[in-house]
């Protein structure tokens, strides 16, 4: 299987590598439009801060790349930020595959720590990208910045308030935690997401 990572000025591409590696997937990392086009699958990782890692993508021609992607594309943490139509993070247009807002977290309490760092479960689960088991599992989360629940929400994680844990549209999946830090249950969303 030919599956492309998203090569850009982002943090945890490595990780990602990594942990499809252990899956026994070699992926390529490449930022070239034609072989990103050619994969059967594309990753799009991301570590970073939004308007910094847009104006990158621009730069590149990479905003448009990712637009025009018929196969199973996998947007992780601030990659599934950036498929959103816009986030509060630098007051940033995004790529709008998504229609929805990322915005910031704020603190009701004063034991509500930012970033929202650690293991937090998903529930109301969708098809696609999950099946049942993964319901009620505990994932590894790190982030500021949140997506609302919207129509495109595929699983839910409670902290601070309910939220887009992972969000699906058409052929884009995308996942606010980080599946390749996520142990077995990780593991297991990423052959969910190889064998799409």
């Amino acid at each position: 299987m030919n599956v492309a990572i998203i090569k850009y000025n982002a943090g945890n591409i490595y990780s990602v590598d990594y942990a499809l590696k252990r899956l026994g997937i070699t992926p390529r990392i490449t930022a070239d439009a034609e072989e990103l086009r050619a994969a059967d699958k594309v990753i799009f990782p991301g570590v970073g801060e939004a308007s910094t890692t847009m104006n990158y993508l621009r730069e590149h021609g990479l905003d448009e790349v990712i637009r025009s992607l018929r196969q199973p594309v996998l947007g992780i943490c601030l990659g599934m930020q950036l498929l959103c139509r816009a986030s509060e993070e630098g007051d940033t247009e995004c790529l709008g595959i998504f229609d929805t807002e990322v915005k910031r977290f704020v603190a009701r309490k004063h034991e509500d720590k930012i970033p929202h760092m650690g293991w937090n479960t998903i529930t109301e689960v969708q098809d696609g990208l999950f099946t049942p088991a993964e319901e009620g599992q505990f994932v590894y989360f790190v982030h500021s910045f949140y997506v609302p629940k919207n129509p495109w929400t595929a699983a839910t994680t409670d902290y601070i308030l309910p939220f887009s844990a992972a969000l699906h549209r058409d052929n884009f999946y995308a996942t606010q935690f980080h599946p390749e830090k996520s142990g077995s249950v990780g593991e297991r969303i990423l052959k969910n997401f190889l064998t799409l």
